[in-house]
């Protein structure tokens, strides 16, 4: 049995789309697989700063340095999180475009 008002998930771990309507509500913190690809996002948004600091004081070499950690951190978080999702998704039977709730 389980206390009111919180939402079981099945052994598989999908949502019980039962008893809620938002059966994605909180995916990105509850799913441990989506924190590298939060982690990437977050080197790349410090990595920008960086970037902008390095190509304000003329330090050219560490601002393409810069640049570079932090493309490939949005880039390669938004992949990570996309292909998390997607997976998410797919574990339901649906697509990456089937909107649930959302």
């Amino acid at each position: 049995m389980t206390r009111p008002g919180t939402h079981d998930q099945s052994p598989d771990g999908v949502p019980d789309t039962a008893r809620t309507t938002r059966s994605h509500a909180g995916e990105s913190i509850e799913d441990g697989y989506n924190f590298p690809g939060i982690l990437l996002w977050m080197l790349g948004i410090a990595a920008l700063g960086a970037t902008l600091t390095a190509a304000a004081y003329g330090f050219m070499g560490w601002a393409l340095i810069g640049a570079t950690v932090c493309a490939v951190g949005i880039v390669g978080g938004t992949v990570w999180l996309l292909l998390e999702h997607r997976r998410i998704k797919a574990k339901e039977g649906l697509s990456l475009t089937d909107q649930m709730g959302h």
